[in-house]
């Protein structure tokens, strides 16, 4: 098909008139969105608490473990009996 011939066909099938709507197309449209919207808002959530969930993992780690602390060095043998 060439560009003309399909440009034709597309005009005949838009002068046409529109094909039928199923009568319950509406309902399962609106109801397949309504799932849709709780699964992705219950999706946001568990990301949001799973984020919290991380945050506080990491501050209780960092008050146990001190990471901004510096070690002590134990290369040095302690001086005792001077």
């Amino acid at each position: 098909m060439n560009r003309l011939s399909r440009e034709a066909s597309v005009r005949r099938m838009l002068e046409g008139a529109p094909p039928p709507v199923p009568p319950g197309l509406h309902a399962d449209a609106a109801r397949r969105g309504a799932r849709m919207l709780r699964r992705r808002t219950l999706a946001r959530r568990a990301m949001w608490l799973l984020l919290l969930a991380a945050t506080v993992a990491f501050v209780v780690w960092a008050v146990t473990a001190r990471p901004w602390v510096e070690p002590p060095s134990e290369t040095t043998p302690p001086l005792t009996g001077w």
